[in-house]
């Protein structure tokens, strides 16, 4: 009978492993499971053992990943079978299918329980096993006393007691009321002088929890895990079981001093010289030998022996002798082991009187920075950033500078906002710091972010001496043939506020500083054109008497640009030209800025922010921390009633300026302002802000110049004017708003829209709630993080967040926690995988309650087609052979638009090239023609080169011919669709915007122009 039922059960694994595919398989577990349930069906009849083999077989079917809901009643009722092999089976399938909630361990307890407090110790341990692995609250109140029993008996033999031990840690984790510390802290200190190592260690981890959440209990232990950790040390009655290539017991060496740095101090001085005795034996003993098994137990051991060091705040010669240790370790071959010594070195830090040592290691740490394993690199960077004062600053900068150049694209943003840094807090002089910040810039542009040339701009500001300086190394990086567009901003705005400083000087008349600077407006994008303008017109204001030729160049300019299709620019260019006429009264108006306050520098407080790496938390800190949520939740430390005070940077700390409501030389009548970027803005000084995301949202309110900022929310939904309404046509996802009591501040769709074109902004805000998103986008991966701020002083409940991703992109939310607390900002990611071309949009679901308000709105995100676009030039020897190779339908489309909305050829080049299309002109022979070309990614098109060609008609502005080729065909017609919604015109009405978009109508198709050979001519 035995023979034939194990028969079967091999039988039906050996048909599961010949099964030829995946469908098959699930028929021949389908199969099994109905014969299963059958015989279940008349369980009179099964005997325990054939119900036992049907058991098993469920347990292998639940293993191979299968749902298995039917059978749980049967493997519960074989734990109470009086012979062992059924039991056993009871008690592992039950742990494996059943978790601490299911109704059906209730049934299992009583069993549970007689099998521990009775004499058979096979079947004590099967239970304590099952207890141990599902916990449970329940278990916690009806089974510790028999456990605690169990552990502190005498006449138990120590494999039970090592499972009880084990099985009442479960029990506390879950629920730390099962042990009484009153009566608990003396046994605990009696299991410690056990001499079974097996239940001393398992003993220690049960001390371990205990003493993380109360060691004032339990002192009386302390002693005891000295002597433990003594006996350990010395090889004193260690079994050689216990002994791990020649390492007395390293899990219990290890556990002992992690239990020990949960107790503050060591008052008793015979307790605390015992102690240090072993830890200076550990370090005397511990050196890198050439088997990888006895390196990691030893290391495990002396990195555990630094924790208790620097815990204990040993004397200084201890000290010196861990950094010695550790100074050998970071100049071995073996990688585990650098990384394991740069990363202790660096938690050394946190130790007092210290620093001075490592810094004799400094050269060996700036070698690690080039080490092949990029984890190595970053520790050694981190430890650089840790250990650097007055004393370095300048030699550290200096290497990271150097490094920069060669470093991984993956570290040149983390190694740009640490230099940056380091240079404005330990600067010995303010032009040294502008001189790392424009190499900084000069040397890894696309990784510098927007906050570090404020933060210079900042500086320059409120320092005079320094204006003529800055000015002049602007003026000299400008000379350069190709510099990086920070460089062009940076360089712009200084020489605009300061240029006049520079007048005596070769070079730098205002007529040839305006040459220069207008050199490099044809190489930028369209943000950075705002603060050239904003330049030219301060250089304006500074030309006096005004030079008749160069305000002829300048307003020749702003006509230009007073037409353009992007609203900010057009804005300025009106604006500027208007003021400009305005003679003397100019002065007063573009004014050089007033200083800025004092305030926390947003790069120190970003990489706080940012900050998740344990060089900077002490060990201790690092276990007792659990993350309940990816969410980072940064508190408002601001008062209800007004901003928060000044915080003192270090030695680069912003000049103080007095009061703007005590000073009115820095305003003009009615408080008004002239910004960097020339607009005009009212300044109530007694009105705080209420925008919870400005430093992580917007450089204007981190600490940017005023100005050169991403557009205002007006401006930047004025900037997507031209698709504010087309594409409406792309949201394939109906959003249908809510008809919530609480009203939206803004319009929802018009921030979708210029969220669309820019990778930061607010998505949604209402009275309590702002929702801000900040996103980077790499190849088909894309990185958005959702900032929610509560703007009040009351938290908001039931917070949910559900993302409703379309087909063709895969998107994973951390985290929401149900609650914000009070002036409190919530970080959220999201990963955003782009699976195939598609126009549809993703739609986040999101809810809240304030007091009595429920709220839930429906926003679509900004994860559009565009934003997996990057733009890539291509020359003539390049397009036409792959022109030619995509002779037709389906990968080359083409088709005739009419109802364009009507736009000069370069206004309409801009428009493509917002939405990293790069236009390449001169390529096609026709003047009237546009040709594009960029990448699209994905992941099943990969990177796939897209052509576009565009042919307008001169004398009808209102229709084109298009046609678009890629190796996809899908992807062909997405982005052909997707084009022609942006230029094709939909007329909107005067009043206020619908609640919802309209969901996406078909297009008719558009037939052939009649004389299409007389309108456009010389078709590729």
């Amino acid at each position: 009978m035995a023979l034939s039922g194990m028969r079967g059960l091999s039988v039906f694994i050996s048909d599961i492993r010949n099964c030829p595919n995946k469908e098959q398989e699930r028929l021949r577990v389908d199969k099994e499971l109905g014969n299963v349930r059958t015989r279940f069906k008349n369980e009179k009849g099964l005997s325990p053992y054939e119900k036992k083999k049907y058991v098993w077989k469920m347990l292998y079917i639940y293993m191979l990943g299968y749902d298995v809901d039917f059978g749980h009643m049967e493997a519960v009722s074989l734990i109470s079978a009086p012979k062992y092999p059924e039991k056993q089976v009871g008690y592992i399938v039950t742990s494996c299918l059943l978790n601490e909630n299911h109704d059906f361990l209730r049934l299992a307890i009583n069993t549970v329980r007689n099998d521990i407090i009775g004499r058979n110790e096979t079947f004590q341990c099967l239970a304590l096993t099952l207890v141990g692995n599902i916990g449970g609250r329940e278990f916690a109140e009806s089974l510790a006393a028999d456990v605690q029993k169990l552990l502190i008996s005498s006449s138990c033999r120590p494999l039970v007691r090592k499972k009880a031990a084990l099985c009442l840690l479960r029990l506390y984790r879950k629920n730390p009321d099962v042990v009484n510390i009153e009566g608990w802290a003396d046994r605990m200190a009696q299991l410690l002088d056990e001499r079974d190592l097996g239940v001393l260690t398992s003993s220690m981890s049960l001390l371990v929890a205990l003493v993380s959440n109360n060691h004032e209990a339990y002192w009386s232990c302390l002693p005891k895990c000295v002597k433990a950790l003594e006996r350990l040390a010395r090889n004193q009655d260690i079994p050689q079981e216990y002994t791990y290539y020649g390492i007395p017991s390293p899990w219990l060496q290890v556990k002992t001093m992690r239990a020990l740095q949960y107790f503050p101090t060591i008052e008793d001085p015979n307790t605390r010289r015992s102690l240090f005795e072993v830890l200076q034996r550990i370090l005397m003993g511990t050196d890198v030998v050439k088997n990888v098994n006895k390196n990691n137990a030893a290391h495990a051991v002396l990195f555990e022996a630094l924790a208790l060091v620097m815990h204990l705040d040993a004397e200084k010669e201890m000290m010196s002798q861990c950094v010695a240790l550790l100074g050998k370790f970071i100049a071995v071959r073996e990688p585990n082991i650098r990384y394991l010594g740069l990363e202790n070195m660096t938690r050394m830090l946190m130790v007092t009187d210290v620093q001075e040592i490592i810094k004799r290691h400094q050269a060996q740490i700036i070698t690690s920075l080039k080490d092949p394993d990029i984890s190595i690199r970053r520790r050694a960077l981190d430890l650089l950033y840790g250990m650097c004062d007055v004393s370095n600053a300048k030699d550290i900068v200096e290497e990271l500078l150097q490094y920069l150049s060669t470093a991984d694209f993956a570290m040149r943003e983390e190694l740009s906002l640490k230099a940056a840094i380091l240079a404005e807090k330990f600067a010995p002089d303010l032009s040294w710091y502008v001189d790392v910040i424009l190499q900084l810039i000069d040397k890894a542009g696309d990784f510098v972010s927007d906050d570090i040339w404020f933060r210079v701009v900042q500086f320059v500001t409120n320092n005079e001496d320094l204006q003529p300086y800055a000015a002049a190394k602007a003026r000299e990086y400008l000379d350069k043939p190709a510099i990086h567009e920070t460089m062009v901003k940076v360089s712009a705005y200084i020489l605009g506020e300061f240029s006049h400083l520079l007048a005596r000087r070769p070079g730098c008349s205002p007529k040839e500083i305006f040459n220069i600077i207008h050199e490099k407006l044809p190489t930028v994008s369209t943000p950075t054109i705002p603060i050239l303008l904003s330049t030219y017109a301060k250089i304006l204001m500074h030309t006096q008497p005004p030079d008749p030729e160069l305000q002829n160049q300048i307003w020749a300019i702003f006509n230009k640009y007073e037409s353009c299709i992007d609203a900010e620019i057009q804005q300025r260019a009106v604006e500027y030209f208007a003021l400009s006429r305005k003679g003397a009264a100019l002065m007063d108006i573009l004014a050089e800025m007033p200083k800025f306050p004092e305030r926390q520098s947003a790069l120190i407080k970003k990489a706080e922010d940012a900050e998740v790496d344990t060089a900077e938390q002490s060990a201790i800190k690092l276990r007792a921390q659990q993350q309940t949520s990816n969410a980072l939740v940064v508190t408002d430390q601001r008062s209800a009633n007004g901003p928060p005070p000044t915080v003192p940077v270090g030695p680069l700390a912003l000049v103080k300026v007095p009061n703007m409501s005590d000073n009115a030389d820095h305003t003009s009548v009615d408080q008004t302002l002239t910004q960097p970027n020339g607009t005009l803005s009212k300044v109530d000084p007694q009105t705080p802000s209420a925008d919870l995301l400005g430093d992580l949202l917007g450089p204007l309110a981190i600490e940017g110049p005023p100005g050169t900022a991403v557009p205002s929310e007006r401006n930047a939904a004025s900037e997507a004017e031209g698709v504010v309404n087309t594409m409406d046509r792309a949201a394939i996802v109906p959003v249908v708003e809510q008809t919530n009591s609480v009203q939206p501040i803004g319009n929802i769709n018009e921030r979708f829209y210029a969220l669309c074109l820019k990778d930061s902004g607010v998505l949604y805000e209402d009275p309590y709630i702002q929702i801000g998103i900040k996103a980077e986008w790499r190849a088909q991966h894309g990185r958005l993080v959702l900032f929610l701020g509560n703007k009040n002083t009351s938290p908001l409940d039931f917070v949910q967040a559900l993302i409703l991703p379309p087909a063709h992109l895969k998107m994973e939310l951390s985290l929401v926690p149900e609650t914000i607390p009070p002036r409190a900002q919530v970080q959220c990611p999201l990963e955003v995988l782009n699976l195939r071309p598609s126009r549809d949009v993703a739609v986040l679901d999101f809810s809240y309650k304030f007091g009595t308000n429920m709220v839930n709105v429906k926003l679509r995100l900004p994860a559009v087609l565009n934003k997996f676009l990057q733009p890539i030039s291509v020359s003539a020897e390049e397009f036409f052979p792959q022109w030619r190779s995509l002779s037709g339908p389906p990968l080359k489309l083409q088709e005739v638009v009419r109802g364009v909305k009507p736009l000069p050829l370069v206004e309409m080049a801009d428009l493509l090239n917002s939405f990293r299309l790069m236009i390449s002109p001169g390529l096609d022979p026709n003047p009237n023609n546009l040709v594009a070309s960029t990448t699209f990614y994905s992941e099943s098109t990969r990177a796939m080169l897209c052509l576009i060609r565009i042919e307008t008609d001169p004398a009808d502005r209102t229709q084109l011919r298009m046609t678009v080729a890629s190796g996809d065909p899908i992807l062909t017609f997405e982005l052909k669709e997707f084009i022609k919604e942006q230029l094709v015109s939909i007329p909107t009405a005067p009043q206020a915007p619908p609640a919802a978009p309209p969901v996406a109508q078909p297009t008719s198709p558009v037939s052939a122009l009649a004389d299409p050979g007389a309108m456009l001519a010389g078709l590729l």
